[in-house]
């Protein structure tokens, strides 16, 4: 087959493809062709033109339901054909396996080579620099435990590792997973220890994506709103600058959907690997947050109230312009421990240092803060953006 027909043949396999284009779908797509038709039949140039511009949504909307869909597939594929990688508090890789007594499978290619029976041993290698992780597998920064928490918001946070500011994958790369967990403690039990854990994704969302969010984002500068605070002891929230500073977005319109989409394709393998139950989505929540210079959020849960109360799982998404701007504004997911009823600190924490087109995915009652960003160009464009929010059960 030629080149033409193979993208002729794919193209007719998308078109029949419910979760792509319905049927309803067509038929409005075919009557609006027949009525710029006939409205243009006295001018074909506009006619080809409004023809143009009908093709063009038509692609576009085609061409991310696609990716939606493939992408999703072909991450289930991965999960259930390879193991992940798995920092534990040490900061030592291992492997995640479906159980015990399951056979470890060889390494991708590129990776490590598998050795041989005949092989000879090869001597241990002296101590030396830690070698770099493979090409697309990013894990997050594990802060030993221990480390101390920083005293307030206007102190320099510790020495930490700094994320090199890359170009994005082309695309079609494919998402690593990285998982940060110690047990696999079912959530509703309320362990009286509750050690950090998460999920984080990479390059989550299609280059297009990314880009439309970003512009939104910079052109709705005026509808942000300062942040507040949801306090246990009542019903709504406040602004309260000593406990958290940044600036939120509420009505994301499509955004919302866009990133809900995605969230729902990869959903089933991260409550697996998070060791919580599938549930029933009863509402989503989704804002956009901006924190620039001296924005922080000191340590909290996000379903500590009454109000909020069926908050179950909390993703957040970073994302900012290129090249990177800020410094700082670390996700720090806590270790903590039942007292008196409530979660609290451990003193010892896991940190995610903010990488573009990046999400993480962690349980609502974990207890986790935001350290303070720096931004020395103080512009509202070069903030730290999170798309971050909470699904309800």
């Amino acid at each position: 087959m030629t080149p033409k027909q193979i993208l002729d043949s794919f193209s007719e396999t998308l078109m029949r493809d419910e979760r792509i284009f319905s049927a309803q779908e067509r038929a409005l797509v075919a009557t609006l062709l027949q009525h710029a038709k006939t409205a243009t039949a006295a001018n074909p140039e506009t006619q080809e033109a409004v023809n143009a511009v009908i093709a063009s949504a038509v692609g576009e909307t085609v061409a991310q339901r696609a990716f939606a869909v493939l992408g999703g597939s072909i991450v289930e594929r991965i999960l259930e054909s390879n193991p992940l990688p798995l920092r534990d508090a040490a900061g030592k890789t291992a492997d995640i396996y479906a159980g015990p007594g399951v056979p470890k499978e060889p390494d991708p290619p590129g990776v490590r080579a598998p050795k041989k029976p005949h092989d000879a041993p090869v001597p241990p290698k002296p101590p030396g620099p830690k070698e770099p992780d493979p090409p697309g597998v990013r894990p997050p920064h594990i802060a030993p435990r221990g480390a101390p928490l920083p005293p307030t918001p206007k102190e320099p946070d510790p020495p930490g590792v700094k994320a090199p500011v890359r170009e994005p994958d082309p695309p079609g790369h494919g998402m690593t997973t990285t998982v940060v967990s110690e047990t696999r403690v079912a959530v509703a039990e309320r362990p009286a220890v509750l050690p950090a854990k998460c999920v984080v994704l990479d390059e989550f969302l299609a280059p297009m994506e990314l880009a439309n969010l970003t512009r939104f984002v910079v052109e709705h500068e005026v509808d942000f709103i300062a942040s507040q605070v949801v306090s246990p002891h009542a019903d709504g929230g406040v602004v309260n600058y000593e406990h958290r500073r940044s600036r939120v977005l509420m009505d994301i319109g499509e955004q919302q959907d866009v990133m809900l989409k995605r969230i729902q394709s990869v959903l089933p393998q991260v409550l697996e690997k998070l060791g919580m139950e599938e549930f029933s989505i009863a509402d989503v929540e989704a804002q956009v947050t901006a924190s620039n210079d001296g924005d922080f959020f000191h340590f909290h849960s996000d379903n500590g109230s009454e109000r909020v109360a069926s908050r179950h799982l909390t993703f957040v998404y970073f994302f900012h312009r290129e090249p990177r701007q800020f410094e700082g504004g670390e996700l720090r997911i806590h270790d903590s421990r039942l007292k008196d009823g409530v979660y609290v600190s451990e003193n010892s924490y896991q940190s995610i240092v903010p990488e573009q087109n990046q999400i993480v995915f962690f349980p609502c009652e974990m207890l986790h803060e935001i350290t303070p960003v720096k931004c020395a160009s103080q512009l509202f464009a070069d903030s730290r953006f999170t798309l971050n929010g909470w699904l309800r059960r």
